[in-house]
């Protein structure tokens, strides 16, 4: 069998933190996820390699076990042994090739059965999370990740699909996070709900923290000192900042009702603009004097 390196796969050191699997998790599933990546065989196998990384590298009792084979492994390498030589049995889990179901995202609902890697199924079969399950239900429901924009977050979208020959278009309301949950009555294959799992992605500008939203604005020494205007992004375009004069570096200016929109209301966060001040490097003759006049006659 086959040692496949789950930090390999996500491009991250053995030492990597919780936060930067999830964050280089969320980043590599938006590039191959199928739903970007139509036909392609070749992103298909790596979002199943992305995931199946994720489900061990993100669960503590997983990573645990994995660290621990990772290490004998290692070390069976070094003295000169090869794959077909390592003993493999002793790491095993208690239900090999267990019947594995994943409750995230219904990934076997995307791919099948053969979702997982026979080394995954033989060392994780039967433990706890995405292992082995006996639950059985006559209705289940399905679920599926979808990726959207921040933007699309914000505005509110819609997805298609096709069920048993049927064309379906989902709505996506405005205010969606990451995990939430959005319920489609009797779309899935067999006529029972279909939950589509919301993944929001990134955005270069704006940092979401809930409902509120979070930038930096760039402006010159001068403006701070004196209180002035500047542009600064929104969800819904540029408008322009008043600045107070006497504003401080990374001082943050509140506009109320710029963030995102609540998911069950129509109430919105609000966005905060952390402001940079950009000292010159050079100063004209006449702005030179003038600042060393006013620094001789500061209190």
């Amino acid at each position: 069998m086959e040692y496949k390196d789950y930090y390999k796969v996500l491009g991250l050191e053995r030492s990597a933190s919780a936060d930067d699997v999830r964050k280089t998790y969320r980043k590599l599933a938006m590039q191959y996820h199928p739903d970007r990546n139509p036909g392609n065989k070749q992103a298909e196998e790596k979002f199943k390699e992305i995931n199946e990384a994720y489900q061990v590298l993100s669960d503590p009792q997983k990573r645990a076990r994995y660290d621990q084979l990772g290490s004998a492994y290692s070390n069976w390498q070094q003295r000169g042994g090869g794959p077909g030589d390592f003993d493999w049995s002793q790491w095993f889990s208690g239900q090999p090739g267990g019947n594995v179901h994943v409750e995230y995202g219904n990934l076997n609902d995307l791919f099948g059965e053969g979702m997982f890697s026979d080394f995954f199924r033989s060392i994780f079969g039967g433990m706890g999370g995405v292992g082995t399950s006996t639950r059985t239900r006559a209705m289940p429901n399905y679920q599926q990740p979808v990726s959207i924009s921040l933007q699309e977050a914000y505005n509110g979208t819609t997805r298609a699909f096709d069920s048993n020959g049927r064309r379906l278009e989902i709505r996506i309301p405005k205010g969606v996070k990451t995990g939430s949950k959005i319920r489609a009555a009797g779309a899935a294959p067999d006529g029972s709900d279909l939950y589509l799992i919301a993944e929001v992605a990134e955005d270069p500008r704006f940092e979401r923290e809930g409902d509120d939203l979070k930038i930096s604005a760039t402006i010159d020494a001068f403006t701070a000192m004196l209180g002035g205007e500047a542009e600064v992004e929104t969800m819904e375009g540029k408008v322009t900042l008043k600045i107070p004069a006497g504003t401080q570096p990374d001082q943050i200016i509140r506009l109320a009702g710029r963030g995102m929109p609540h998911v069950k209301s129509a109430q919105k966060g609000d966005l905060f603009v952390r402001v940079k001040v950009q000292i010159p490097k050079q100063l004209s003759s006449e702005q030179k004097a003038l600042l060393e006049k006013a620094a001789r006659r500061k209190p």
